[in-house]
């Protein structure tokens, strides 16, 4: 018989005293109760600022090396991890494998609830053992309670790697499994225990900017242009022509003609256009800048 997990201490598991009515509200103080509560959550993640930017330069520092990012974590801690990785090769061109989400139950859990599937700390190690963790990945463990079986298996494995490990979680904690903790003190939930509320928001917050902030730290941008965007769909395209057009002060023609002589590599249409190379030169000068754009219209 598997052992019952005590949850009754954990601050997202306690109920709410200003929303213990809220079967008794109208429409709108409903929407304001929860509105209010959803204002606390910014200043959480404010709070813990210095955490995320730790582990911001510890992600950098092993993808700098050729490493790679998981996200792992049940219900909707999972599914947040799997959606900020799916948004990273659109916005940043990162290839599939870099950046990845994990969640606990497989694909189908993305879909519909699978109880229990938290509760094993051996599924995540063998999920994990399968992408054949090193030293220079690093795994971003995500649960509101810090006490998920999944995610405390999964970080365990991954310390007897080697491998770098990051804990997103809603309540004061300190884990020696970890190299950094982010604790997003949100509070009581507005419907008690349901953390896919202030939780769920906080942590779509902190993901955003983990991926955001490293990838700007990797050269993936130039100012705040995404010049790594892959222009899968016309309005891609557009915005591809747009970034050239801004960037070189051209009009939107040469910028498009610029694009399809480059296959539609931004960075790479920059470097032709200002110093005055050809595809296959810009493309060397990038990798000797290790892909910064700034370093290469220096």
């Amino acid at each position: 018989m598997t052992k019952r997990r005590k949850t009754d201490h954990l601050i997202t598991e306690r109920n709410n005293p200003r929303t213990s009515h809220l079967d008794e509200c109208s429409t709108l103080n409903i929407i304001e109760l929860i509105s209010e509560e959803d204002k606390k959550v910014a200043e959480a993640v404010a709070k813990a600022k210095g955490n995320i930017a730790r582990a911001v330069d510890l992600i950098v520092d092993r993808l700098g090396k050729g490493g790679r990012l998981f996200l792992i974590g049940a219900g909707t801690s999972g599914r947040l991890g799997v959606m900020e990785a799916a948004e990273c090769p659109p916005t940043f061109g990162t290839h599939p494998h870099m950046i990845e989400g994990i969640i606990a139950g497989g694909k189908k859990a993305l879909w519909r609830s699978i109880e229990g599937a938290e509760d094993s700390g051996v599924d995540a190690q063998k999920m994990l053992a399968k992408l054949k963790l090193n030293k220079e990945d690093v795994v971003v463990g995500i649960a509101a309670s810090a006490a998920t079986p999944f995610v405390e298996g999964g970080l365990s494995y991954a310390k007897t790697r080697g491998t770098g490990r990051v804990l997103v979680t809603c309540n004061p904690v300190n884990s020696s499994i970890v190299d950094v903790t982010i604790s997003l003190l949100v509070g009581p939930e507005i419907i008690t225990g349901s953390t896919r509320m202030k939780a769920g928001t906080a942590t779509k917050m902190v993901l955003n900017m983990l991926t955001t902030a490293s990838m700007v730290c990797l050269g993936k941008t130039y100012g705040n242009l995404m010049v790594e965007v892959r222009p899968n769909s016309q309005k891609l395209k557009d915005r591809a022509v747009r970034i050239a057009v801004q960037i070189l002060g051209i009009g939107s023609r040469k910028a498009e003609s610029l694009l399809v002589r480059s296959n539609w590599d931004i960075k790479a249409a920059v470097v032709m256009e200002r110093k005055k190379m050809n595809y296959k030169q810009a493309k060397e000068l990038l990798i000797a800048c290790k892909g910064f754009l700034r370093e290469a219209l220096k």
